[in-house]
C-alpha cells in the first residue's frame, strides 16, 4: 500500500511540476514581448490591439490555464499562435514571427526549448557526480590518507580501504 501511495504521489508531483513549466512558458510568451511596441510597429488597428491584449489576459492565473490545458499542456502553443495569426493577419503575423522568433514558427521554438532545463540539470548532475577529491596522478587523497592511517595500526585493516588505486589494498 505504501508503494502505491508513493508511486501515485510521485506521478502527481511530476505531472504538476511539468504542467507548471508549461504554464511558465505560456507566461513568458506574453511577458517576453512588448506588445505595445508590436502593435505600434505592425500598425495594428484598435480592434486588433484590443483582441491581442484580450488574448494575453485570457489566462491570468495557473488555475484558469490548467482548466483549459491541464489534459494537454502542449496545446497552448498551437492555440495561442494560431489566435495571434488570426488577429494580426498572415502578412503582419509573418513580420511578427520574423522579428521575435527569427522567422521560425513560435510553436516549434517553444517545443524545442521546453526541456532545456532538463539537459542543464543532467549536465550539472554529471559534473557533480564525476568530481572526486583526486590529486597526484589520479590517487584519491582522502582514501590514501585513510590507507596510511590504518596501515600504522598494523591490524590488516589497510587492505580493505576503498579507492586505493595503487594495488596496496582490496576494493570491495
Amino acid at each position: 500500500m505504501k508503494k502505491l501511495i508513493t508511486i501515485l504521489s510521485l506521478g502527481i508531483f511530476s505531472l504538476g511540476y511539468s504542467q507548471s513549466d508549461y504554464y511558465n512558458d505560456y507566461r513568458r510568451s506574453i511577458t517576453d514581448v512588448n506588445w505595445q511596441t508590436v502593435a505600434a510597429n505592425l500598425l495594428l488597428s484598435p480592434q486588433q490591439k484590443a483582441d491581442l491584449f484580450a488574448l494575453n489576459n485570457q489566462y491570468s492565473d495557473y488555475n484558469s490555464w490548467n482548466r483549459a490545458y491541464g489534459s494537454n499542456p502542449d496545446q497552448w502553443r498551437v492555440d495561442r499562435y494560431r489566435s495571434i495569426e488570426r488577429i494580426m493577419g498572415p502578412a503582419k503575423y509573418e513580420k511578427f514571427k520574423n522579428k521575435y522568433y527569427k522567422g521560425q514558427n513560435p510553436v516549434a521554438v517553444y517545443n524545442r526549448n521546453k526541456n532545456n532545463y532538463k539537459s542543464t540539470q543532467v549536465k550539472k548532475y554529471n559534473t557533480i557526480k564525476s568530481r572526486k577529491p583526486v590529486t597526484n596522478n589520479g590517487v584519491n587523497t582522502k582514501s590514501m590518507q585513510e590507507y596510511e592511517r590504518r596501515k600504522k595500526l598494523n591490524d590488516g585493516s589497510h587492505l580493505h580501504v576503498r579507492g586505493n588505486s595503487q594495488g596496496k589494498g582490496k576494493s570491495k
